[in-house]
């Protein structure tokens, strides 16, 4: 499963795993949100809400996308956030990871806080 996700700044495409969360989310696709960010982290609430996986990490690699279960929030972690150790990205709490951003997600970037971030699925 693949998604665009687009901010007025930019876009990317990220690619899913099967997961019980990653299909609750495609079910109420498309949506549109309003950016958040902290740290090197960009969060959006979906209106989502899905119990917390068993294999939940709070520590991922960049790129990684997440599901914040304590926020109904998808989490993008490109780098450090404000609890991380050294360039680690440290997630507020364990998130149900998702899948991967395809390329460099140093591009969410330029995502500012408060930017309309727009989640669609992909034919791709």
């Amino acid at each position: 499963m693949q998604l665009r996700i687009s901010w007025p700044a930019g876009r990317l495409t990220a690619t899913l795993d099967d997961t019980p969360t990653a299909r609750a989310l495609a079910r109420e696709l498309p949506l549109v949100s309003s950016a958040r960010t902290w740290g090197e982290e960009v969060y959006f609430d979906t209106g989502v809400s899905v119990p917390r996986e068993t294999d939940a990490r709070q520590v991922v690699a960049p790129g990684t996308v997440a599901f914040w279960t304590d926020g109904d929030a998808l989490a993008l972690p490109y780098g450090p956030t404000p609890i991380s150790h050294g360039d680690e990205c440290r997630l507020a709490s364990p998130c149900n990871v998702l899948g991967r951003v395809d390329g460099d997600p140093r591009r969410l970037a330029s995502v500012r806080d408060g930017d309309p971030v727009r989640v669609e699925l992909t034919d791709g």
